[in-house]
């Protein structure tokens, strides 16, 4: 009789395009979050949980270049006996669910519903260096009005969330266009209802960051050479076609004024562009009475990316500072939020035009941003560890620990085999503990404690002399009555 087959052990690796987080970033991220949402909720939005599965008819087809709907996401039919079941997909943004929830519960939603949300998404695409596919959004919408002032807000809201959570105003921009401006443009080429040709358009456009203005003419007219020498096909257009979208993507000038007096002589007499760069033009009025200069918010119609799916003003903020590369080369660390105005969405559920507005903030990028600036390490104070001398006293390590904690300061009692003293102060370090408390049978007939400051100990066993370190102890002896205030004043300095 043939042995059993022996069912091999699984693999413990993470599934490709996922990844895991550990204390850390998870408390970085939960703190960016807590900071953040104060800022959505004194704006006056507030909180919605939505669920992280939708029905694939829900979520819709609006994942770029996909054609299919449940192609891009994860997806699962439910189980039918007539094999009929329901399609359900992981959520891949935060902003089709709210379309949703809006259509159900409109009747008992107050208009304007103004809402903010936090929390994974997931995308079924193929995972690269810095791309997984799960990551965080944290969005803000407001649906139900069509008021300029809607968009004015998200952007002052956006530039007051950067600063609060950490970057300084110079650091970054938030860049606002329009795609009524472009349907515009569109038009004075004369391609207002050729729906493929201006589908064509918008993703030659859509290149602008990569190949510069040059470049986008190329496209849209004979083709260019790429870097690689590789020939590329153009759209066809004739020169005089191409003008408008190449005035259009330069029309940036020193000033607002300026600029929408460019985009003005780019749209022609195009009605729809019109009302565009009056949109674009209410927009700066309202931010300059908020206080919202140019140094933080500015109409710039270079940013072209969502113009293909937002149906009015749309914006980005990019971090201007500079970064090193993995090759050492300087670069601008880019675009950590997008949003605009997307007046289709809803429309889906209910058949009638829904205004709508929102950003969605990509946290991750945010907390690189971040360490980038040093504004936050990548390795944070662990707990306070109380040392376990004699594991009988086991009693008395749990009364310091719980008075600490008592006192709002992070600690723990080391819980290994407390036989190597040294293993105990390897494990303080492998957390990244500030402090550690000591207490042996002389110590609690003498009624005191050692406490020993962990980071001042690896700093002086560094790089200090003899002397330095007798002048800068790095070991303290109190009463036990002083443990806490110690403990305290340690941690005070060390910040």
């Amino acid at each position: 009789m043939a042995k059993p087959k022996k069912q091999p052990r699984p693999k413990a690796v993470t599934p490709k395009g996922f990844r895991d987080y550990f204390g850390e970033e998870v408390t970085q991220r939960t703190e960016m979050l807590r900071t953040i949402a104060g800022v959505y909720h004194r704006y006056g939005f507030d909180a919605l949980e939505s669920s992280a599965v939708e029905t694939v008819e829900a979520l819709g087809k609006f994942l770029p270049d996909v054609d299919r709907p449940n192609e891009g996401v994860f997806a699962w039919q439910e189980f039918d006996e007539g094999g009929n079941g329901d399609w359900m997909a992981l959520r891949y943004d935060l902003t089709a669910p709210l379309a949703r929830v809006y259509a159900q519960h409109r009747n008992d939603l107050p208009t304007p519903y103004r809402r903010y949300a936090m929390g994974p998404v997931w995308r079924n695409e193929k995972p690269g260096p810095g791309r997984y596919r799960q990551f965080y959004q944290c969005d803000a919408d407001t649906v139900g009005t069509a008021s300029m002032a809607a968009d004015a807000e998200i952007c002052a809201m956006l530039s007051d969330t950067l600063e609060t959570v950490g970057i300084p105003r110079g650091d970054y921009l938030v860049r606002v266009n329009n795609r009524k401006v472009l349907n515009g443009v569109l038009e004075a080429m004369g391609l207002g209802e050729d729906a493929a040709a201006r589908d064509d358009v918008l993703r030659t456009i859509d290149k602008f960051d990569k190949v510069g203005g040059q470049g986008v003419r190329e496209l849209l007219t004979k083709g260019r050479l790429d870097a690689s020498g590789a020939f590329i096909d153009g759209v066809g257009l004739s020169d005089d076609q191409a003008e408008p979208v190449i005035a259009f993507l330069t029309s940036k000038a020193d000033d607002a004024a300026g600029t929408l007096a460019n985009l003005r002589a780019a749209v022609g007499d195009s009605k729809i562009g019109a009302e565009g760069i009056s949109e674009l033009e209410q927009i700066g009025e309202l931010l300059a009475a908020g206080g919202y200069g140019a140094d933080r918010i500015q109409i710039d119609p270079s940013v072209v990316r969502g113009l293909g799916y937002y149906t009015g003003p749309v914006y980005e903020a990019e971090l201007t500072f500079e970064i090193f590369d993995e090759k050492g080369r300087k670069r601008q660390f880019g675009s950590v939020s997008g949003g605009g105005r997307y007046d289709d969405l809803v429309k889906r559920f209910t058949g009638q035009e829904v205004p709508a507005t929102g950003v969605s903030i990509g946290v991750d990028r945010l907390l690189a941003a971040l360490r980038e600036k040093g504004r936050i390490s990548a390795q944070a104070k662990g707990p306070v560890v109380v040392t376990v001398m004699d594991r009988d006293r086991m009693a008395d390590y749990q009364a310091m620990v719980a008075e600490l904690r008592n006192a709002g300061i992070r600690a723990e009692v080391y819980l290994g085999n407390p036989k190597n003293f040294g293993n105990q102060l390897k494990y303080a370090d492998k957390r990244n503990s500030p402090v550690a408390v000591i207490e042996g049978g002389d110590e609690k007939a003498k009624g005191i404690v050692q406490i020993k400051d962990l980071i001042l100990g690896t700093k002086i066993a560094e790089s200090a002399t003899l002397e330095e370190w007798k002048e800068r102890p790095s070991q303290f002896e109190v009463s036990r009555a002083d443990l806490v205030a110690k403990v305290r004043e340690i941690l005070d300095i060390q910040d």
